[in-house]
């Protein structure tokens, strides 16, 4: 359960419709044979239901009962469409449509526009929020940054409700929406971004269902041919579905019942959005007649994970909490759940870095290890301690796979590779000359020093690396041209292979995907629930969202939360309200106990050294934003580096991590030695004050630091003295992940 196998990467495809039912358990057995009328699978989080519908699916087509080309599979994001068309490939059924509701609207838009419309169908924008800032900036009105992206969030909410502009003021105040402006002026950029759209011949990806909505419900005859092509209909994630969506689902059906959804009202973390639980939770009111089949079998997560997450949802309330369902786990007992306690955030940070390098050393995958958060801002001390730690990490929401550079381009070079081999069976086996061609475009054995583009371009590399070897392990008589069909296949799946690295993502990202490791950190009243959930449904939203993260855990589950922001601040935060009567110590909320953070909750300090606030040493300001503190002085204040110096460290810090064999941000980051490069200390106890310079890398690196600073060569004071300055340890030493200081704070919320 927690290592994918090279059966699992590449299994045999069912030699029968027989063969496709085995190894479900009876409830997804009774989802795959259940082919006819309107099903609703209640799937709780980690019971298969991926698995569950796309056999039903295969079943369906290998028995004959459904045309492969009949069925349309939908669901929310490209990346799960991509997963359900390479099972149903490796299952045998790789005719099926599965796409996303936008992907498969447009696919009919842009096939039905010269019959129905005429002439070329406009462009479509593929980012909205620069149209929006000229929309505001021709009302007069001026938005910074944040409210460009919440009123831009606004105008999505209204076409997916179906919101018009002159109806917004009145239908926010009616739905008690959390506006980001006044409604008038929201409803006055919503005209002009319209305007604009209509005047340069483009479209959004609103307008694109909106649109398809709109062709359908005018056009008989082009319903009647999407309806004759399209018989039988699959929703994934159907707890998700805005009012727009099932518009267009509702005209895709034409009166018709041939439909299996598939959703859990816990986890409904999108209403912001315009998604709504009410078409999941009132299916059987609309089809009396379902079959409902509950998936309550959780195969993911370890008995003491699921107690966690089931803890969490019986102090819910609400319609959806109403419909919870009760997890059992299948799996046998692991770990508890971890709860620490830190001084701070850096503190907090530090100590899920140090966490996660001893699981890294113990033999878990860092591509089996994620750090989740609430919000997008907070990525960036985790980015600092995990670098000083030297454990490589991947943000989620990079682009996609495929669509990298240099995969596109090894793609093209196994491509014509495969053309000009020999006789298979003279040549190398597969990983080997996937190796050959590879290490022509920057792949080797070792990863590249430090991070950034580089070492980015050598992980997707490498990722293509070990899938080769995956897939000469399960098919042993492949070729190398069988290996680039399978690329080719992926590809148009968008069913990417693992990318080595530990994942940081927001907990709304993690949706749909596991690990074996989850450190869901931040977990503070004002940062989970969010200090902008007001609303007792928004509060439950909240807990919703931590109960998706908490299920994103096969075996380890970390859960922190710091007590104050920056170092040394005052610490009166609390913990999450989520936690109380869940961590030891704590008890339900409404009956606090005294020692609430008592009893089996980690104290995190660590014997971390204590700092005070920390000051800019130009102005005197007190400062909280992760570069200004690494700096050690305001974004704005003057700077005077020796760039001088700073070359002759980087060129330094280049040698050291070469000959440890370590990135080089395990030396020094580049914001650590900007920082030593202004101040230009000039003893140890100067030295040690720059943040990401703690005892261990004073001890190691201090004497070819000051030797740097003084404009000697790293080495010459110890060849004029007889040993080593004082305040320096004897001997060369290794650096230990304990040690590694990250002093970064999380960007303003």
């Amino acid at each position: 359960m927690t290592a994918t196998t090279h059966e699992s990467l590449f299994p045999a495809v069912p030699d029968s419709a027989d063969a496709v039912l085995e190894g479900l358990d009876p409830e997804q057995r009774a989802v795959a044979t259940a082919l006819r009328g309107p099903v609703c699978v209640l799937a709780g989080a980690g019971t298969g239901k991926t698995r569950a519908i796309t056999h039903r699916i295969a079943y369906g087509v290998r028995a004959g009962m459904l045309q492969p080309a009949s069925v349309l599979a939908v669901t929310f994001t490209a990346r799960a469409a991509g997963e359900m068309r390479g099972r149903l490939r490796q299952l045998g059924a790789g005719g099926v449509q599965a796409r996303t509701f936008h992907s498969a609207a447009l696919r009919q838009l842009q096939y039905f526009w010269p019959r129905a419309i005429g002439g070329e169908m406009p462009r479509l924008l593929e980012r909205k929020v620069q149209l929006v800032a000229e929309a505001g900036a021709r009302s007069r009105i001026r938005l910074d940054r944040n409210e460009l992206r919440d009123v831009t969030g606004e105008i999505e909410w209204c076409k997916v409700t179906q919101t018009v502009p002159e109806d917004y003021p009145a239908v926010a105040a009616k739905t008690g929406r959390d506006v980001p402006r006044d409604p008038a002026e929201i409803a006055r950029i919503y005209t002009t971004y319209e305007q604009l759209k209509r005047d340069r011949g483009v479209i959004d990806f609103e307008d694109v269902l909106l649109l398809t909505v709109g062709v359908l419900q005018d056009r008989p005859d082009v319903a009647d041919t999407v309806r004759s092509q399209y018989q039988h209909f699959v929703v994934d994630e159907y707890q998700d579905v805005s009012p727009l969506q099932q518009r267009l689902l509702d005209l895709w059906l034409g009166g018709r019942d041939d439909l299996c959804v598939v959703g859990d009202a816990s986890q409904t973390i999108y209403s912001f959005t315009g998604a709504t639980p009410d078409f999941l939770l009132g299916f059987r009111t609309r089809y009396p007649s379902a079959t409902v089949v509950k998936l309550v079998r959780d195969y993911r997560s370890t008995p003491q994970v699921v107690g966690l997450a089931n803890g969490l949802l019986a102090q819910a309330r609400g319609q959806a909490a109403a419909h919870r369902l009760e997890l059992v786990s299948q799996r046998e007992s692991g770990p508890e759940p971890a709860y620490a306690e830190y001084a701070d955030e850096p503190a907090e940070a530090e100590g899920a870095a140090r966490r996660i390098r001893q699981l890294i050393d113990s033999g878990v995958r860092p591509s089996e290890i994620a750090v989740l958060y609430r919000i997008n801002a907070q990525s960036e001390v985790y980015e600092q301690a995990l670098a000083d730690a030297g454990v490589p990490y991947q943000l989620r929401g990079a682009e996609r796979f495929f669509e990298r550079p240099e995969v596109r381009e090894a793609g093209l070079l196994l491509r014509g590779a495969a053309r000009a081999s020999a006789d298979p069976e003279d040549a190398a086996t597969v990983p080997e000359q996937v190796r050959a061609v590879l290490s022509s475009r920057g792949w080797a054995s070792e990863p590249p020093a430090g991070s950034g583009a580089v070492r980015d371009r050598w992980e997707s590399l490498a990722a293509l690396v070990r899938l080769s070897e995956d897939f000469a392990a399960a098919r042993a008589d492949a070729t190398l041209a069988d290996f680039v069909a399978e690329l080719d296949e992926r590809a148009n799946a968008q069913h990417a292979p693992t990318v080595e690295g530990v994942t940081l993502a927001s907990l709304h990202a993690a949706k749909g995907l596991e690990w074996d490791a989850v450190f869901v950190v931040g977990l503070t009243e004002g940062t989970l629930p969010i200090t902008f959930a007001k609303t007792d449904e928004q509060v439950e939203e909240e807990r919703r969202l931590l109960y998706v993260g908490v299920t994103r855990a096969r075996l380890h589950l970390g859960l922190s939360w710091a007590l104050s922001r920056s170092p040394g601040g005052r610490g009166g935060r609390r913990p999450s309200r989520f936690l109380d009567g869940l961590r030891p110590g704590s008890a339900p909320r409404g009956a606090r106990s005294a020692g609430g953070g008592a009893g089996g909750v980690e104290r995190g300090s660590g014997g971390r050294r204590k700092r005070g606030p920390v000051l800019c040493r130009v102005c005197g300001r007190t400062l909280s934003d992760a570069g200004e503190i690494k700096l050690m002085r305001c974004e704005d204040c003057p700077s005077d580096l020796d760039e001088a110096l700073y070359d002759r460290l980087r060129v330094w810090r280049t040698a050291q991590a070469k000959a440890l064999g370590q990135p080089a941000y395990c030396v020094f980051t580049d914001k650590t030695l900007l920082a030593i490069a202004e101040v230009r200390p000039d003893g140890a106890a100067e030295l040690s004050s720059i943040p990401g310079v703690g005892a261990r890398k004073l001890d190691k690196f201090g004497p070819d630091v000051l030797a740097l600073c003084a404009g000697l060569e790293p080495g010459a004071e110890d060849d004029a003295e007889d040993g080593p300055e004082e305040g320096f340890a004897d001997g060369p030493e290794e650096v230990s992940a304990e040690d590694l200081k990250s002093s970064a704070e999380e960007a303003d919320k």
